[in-house]
């Protein structure tokens, strides 16, 4: 949600700070703009729209310098335009702001510096930022930058530029992540590795409350009141060409495609022939079994991947699971302690409800496990155990490969819980790791065998407003992420149901030729799934069945086969035509695939 680039250093700025931006895009924005300091003055250059609109008045206006800072925003107060768009300025032009997060409380500052006479020309939270800058400077910007954040309250990561102080970038953050990347001479800032991932792997990454004053000579590192920061540089593992499209026409295509190498890093060094290795986990097998419940506390896909995660936890180490959307956790006061082992879910490591929660459990005792792709992230960090998903960048809003690797690190949670508890033999325990294995190789399979049928049938869905989802037990829980993914996407009304409960209301919304995605998978309920279906297709549903061997065909309109698997890891292999069928209806009707209307990839904000 939004993004943030800054760059000091020895080359242009604008093709660095247009680079970074792009790269930033999947996080989701509206506007984007750019401000560059040059002999004395600072240039911006912002526009409503995507950054092919930038670029175009970048190419007629022909800003320059060698320090600049670029914003794409994502609309949260003031709808999208140009005055609303970052940077923003003060009203003497002597600073310039760009900001991720929320001001919460802009609307005292802003009628304050109104009465003192401030003019302002947007509708944002961030333009309060520049002005107070104005109002409390006093020679010294790192000084006043201080005073400034003192007033603020809210989630912010700001970069700010001063025509009074030039060669100099401050970078502060607090609740809204924030990194600073070093090169030979140069240095780069930004909210995510991918948008500095092509010119370092050298970074600072900045906590909560800190403070980077960076100029040509370097980074000094201090908190915001003052005291200085002595901070280890971390390097980035990640292969810059794996941010990259290879070839695919969508990122969320080529997410796809990775997801058999994904799940090969997820499992790699953890899997043993009858035991689950974790070493980020250090709970003792006394303090598992002592554990009397699991919250599962997550946003989105994170919390469909929960789901799965109840089912295999409470069948294989019978430690009851409670799943909790993020956003409504600390608001209901939930009963945590010390006896309950809290578990956050998170892509990004900086999804803000989910850091709010994480918090929320701790101040109350509890012990919290991450689950995450994105090493060095808020989320782990703060956490007392993490398990890292290794899914490696996911640039599509759409999550697809960190999805299945959340999966398969609740799975290997299950069992890690399950062999402490001396609840799983030995023999189940090496079933389970022996199918774990085979995951990877057989994700591969369904992709190459079902991609062009799965494109072929997303033509019947491009005149579809309506879409619905049924399964029982897992299928259920994963039907619940294929209509997410469907909507959010394709713009598709889709919904997911349990299959029993079709009777109670939902068989009201069944009418001729509807489309309707069925699940049917687990053996112990497949004979009363079908008899849904049967139901279905009596009031004229067209059903696509996804099912494992054994299930008949001819129950279906359309079928699409998973190889078999053990029944309680069938999730990882039902989501993959799931994922391919949002993909290819999207495409089919035109959308932006990678870039879906309204949504972000990371949101750091309530």
């Amino acid at each position: 949600m939004c993004g943030i680039v800054g760059y000091i250093g020895t080359e242009e700025a604008t093709p660095i700070l247009l680079e970074g931006l792009k790269k930033l895009e999947y996080r989701g924005y509206d506007s984007a703009g750019i401000s560059l300091y040059d002999q004395g003055q600072i240039e911006t250059v912002k526009t409503v729209g995507k950054l092919a609109e930038l670029e175009e008045l970048v190419q007629q206006e022909k800003p320059s310098g060698q320090l600049g800072i670029g914003h794409t925003r994502w609309a949260t107060h003031g709808k999208p335009s140009t005055p609303n768009s970052h940077p923003h300025t003060s009203s003497d032009d002597q600073f310039v702001v760009v900001h991720n997060g929320i001001i919460e409380n802009y609307s005292t500052l802003k009628s304050e510096l109104k009465e003192k006479g401030y003019q302002f020309t947007s509708q944002t939270d961030t333009e309060v930022i520049p002005h107070l800058l104005t109002e409390y400077y006093d020679g010294n910007l790192e000084q006043t930058v201080r005073k400034v954040i003192e007033k603020l309250e809210g989630a912010y990561a700001l970069l700010i530029l001063s025509k009074g102080e030039p060669d100099k970038l401050i970078a502060v953050r607090e609740d809204s992540p924030l990194i600073v990347g070093l090169a030979d001479g140069e240095y780069f800032v930004a909210s995510d590795i991918p948008a500095i991932l092509s010119h370092t792997d050298q970074i600072y990454i900045l906590e909560d409350g800190e403070m980077a004053a960076i100029n040509r000579d370097g980074v000094e590192l201090s908190t915001v009141d003052g005291k200085p920061v002595d901070k280890e540089i971390f390097t980035v593992d990640w292969d810059p060409g794996m941010a990259e499209k290879a070839g695919f026409e969508h990122f969320m295509l080529k997410e796809i495609h990775e997801q058999p190498e994904a799940l090969r890093r997820a499992v790699a060094g953890r899997l043993n022939q009858a035991d689950i290795h974790l070493d980020e986990v250090g709970l003792t097998a006394q303090e598992i079994k002592d554990y009397n419940k699991i919250y599962i506390v997550a946003c989105g896909t994170a919390y469909h991947s929960g789901l799965v995660g109840k089912y295999a936890i409470e069948s294989l180490a019978e430690i009851p699971v409670e799943v909790d959307i993020a956003s409504e956790f600390r608001y209901r006061d939930p009963l945590v302690d010390q006896d309950t082992l809290v578990i956050v879910v998170s892509q990004s490591g900086e999804t803000a409800d989910t850091l709010a929660a994480l918090r929320e459990a701790q101040n109350k005792g509890a012990r919290v496990i991450a689950i995450c792709n994105t090493v060095g992230s808020t989320i782990p960090r703060e956490a007392d155990d993490v398990v890292y998903i290794h899914a490696g960048p996911e640039i599509a809003v759409a999550s697809t490969k960190a999805y299945l690797t959340m999966l398969i690190a609740f799975y290997m949670l299950a069992i890690y819980f399950a062999r402490a508890k001396d609840l799983l033999a030995t023999e189940r325990s090496e079933e389970l790791i022996s199918a774990l294995k085979e995951l990877p190789d057989q994700v591969a399979e369904i992709i190459e065998e079902s991609e062009e049928q799965i494109a072929q049938l997303a033509k019947e869905y491009l005149k579809q407003e309506n879409a619905f989802f049924i399964g029982r037990s897992i299928d259920y829980a994963v039907a619940l992420e294929g209509s997410l993914k469907l909507k959010e996407i394709s713009y598709i009304h889709a919904e997911a149901y349990p299959a029993g409960e079709l009777k109670h209301g939902t068989l009201a919304l069944i009418e001729e030729g509807i489309p309707v995605i069925a699940l049917v998978t687990q053996e112990s309920v497949i004979e009363k799934t079908l008899s849904n279906i049967k139901e279905v297709k009596a009031r004229g549903g067209v059903i696509t069945g996804i099912t494992a061997n054994g299930v008949d065909e001819k129950e279906f309109d359309y079928s699409i086969k998973i190889p078999q698997t053990d029944q309680l890891l069938t999730s990882i292999l039902t989501a993959i035509p799931l994922q391919l069928l949002a993909y290819y209806v999207a495409v089919e009707r035109g959308c932006d695939v990678d870039q879906p209307r309204n949504l972000a990839k990371s949101v750091t904000v309530e």
